[in-house]
């Protein structure tokens, strides 16, 4: 048994490895994301400066903090396809040609294959496109980047529980693919929730109420907010570092059992379509 069990983990391992090394082959695609990222920052950088500059202190950040927000939240953008770039778009595909039943042949499962490719994918994109965007940020203007390590190390737990989030909402999205003709429609719907919802734009603390309240518990939080506010400090101390890692474990679970009960239907789906 656990030799088997070693022999599943080295498996998906490699796919880990495969999905790294696939998008590392993308040299040109790489730089074009790093140059989009930086000036498109430097540009939400600006407006921040002038907005907090007539709102000290908005959302709870002062403008140090706020200008962290966003290049770091760049840094994330391609990592947490928040806007696009992932893979479910090729499952969907997989599942218009028919393609998806070789995948179900493999003797892996569906949902921990395309778990472990995305992770390799997302990988790189923290290293390839995740750097560069918060060095020039920091030589440009005064971020709030933490000194303590234990901090980065929440920091980067908090983040890999985002790309579990991501995946786990993207997974659903290319399942759809088993009821619906097209799914460019609601890729595009995804995409503009997920801008919206993940603090992208503006950081979810700035919207009052129970509007404030509500954005901040859905899952897109998980992806980003939470992540940038365990960096800057938010969620200091154990218990409340603890609970912001929870929140996001806790929809990370939710997600991944809703795919996988989203798996079960479209499996069956097949199978009764193919007889």
């Amino acid at each position: 048994m656990q030799r088997a069990a070693g022999g599943t983990a080295r498996l998906y391992l490699a796919v880990a490895a495969g999905g790294f090394r696939r998008y590392a082959t993308y040299g040109t695609a790489t730089a074009a994301g790093v140059f989009t990222n930086t000036v498109f920052g430097f540009i939400v950088a600006y407006t921040y400066i002038a907005l907090w500059s007539e709102r000290p202190g908005l959302g709870g950040y002062d403008q140090a903090q706020a200008l962290t927000f966003v290049f770091v939240s760049q840094s994330l953008l391609a990592a947490g396809a928040i806007i696009g770039g992932g893979f479910q778009e090729e499952l969907q595909e997989r599942v218009r040609t028919g393609d998806i039943a070789v995948d179900l042949y493999r003797p892996a499962d569906l949902q921990l294959w395309w778990l472990a490719a995305d992770l390799g994918r997302a990988g790189f994109q923290l290293l390839g496109r995740g750097v560069v965007p918060i060095v020039a940020g920091a030589l440009a203007f005064q971020l709030a980047l933490p000194a303590d390590p234990v901090r980065w190390l929440l920091f980067l737990v908090s983040v890999a529980l985002g790309l579990v989030v991501s995946f786990g909402l993207r997974y659903l999205l290319g399942l759809a693919a088993f009821w619906l003709m097209d799914g460019s429609g609601v890729n595009l719907m995804a995409t503009v929730v997920s801008i919206f919802f993940s603090g992208m734009l503006l950081p979810l603390t700035l919207f009052p109420g129970g509007f404030g309240e509500l954005v901040r518990a859905l899952p897109w939080a998980a992806m980003l907010q939470v992540p940038l506010d365990v960096l800057l400090g938010k969620h200091a101390g154990a218990g409340a570092a603890t609970g912001a890692l929870a929140f996001q474990a806790g929809w990370a679970l939710a997600l991944l059992g809703a795919g996988r009960l989203l798996q079960s239907a479209a499996t069956r789906k097949v199978v009764v379509q193919g007889g």
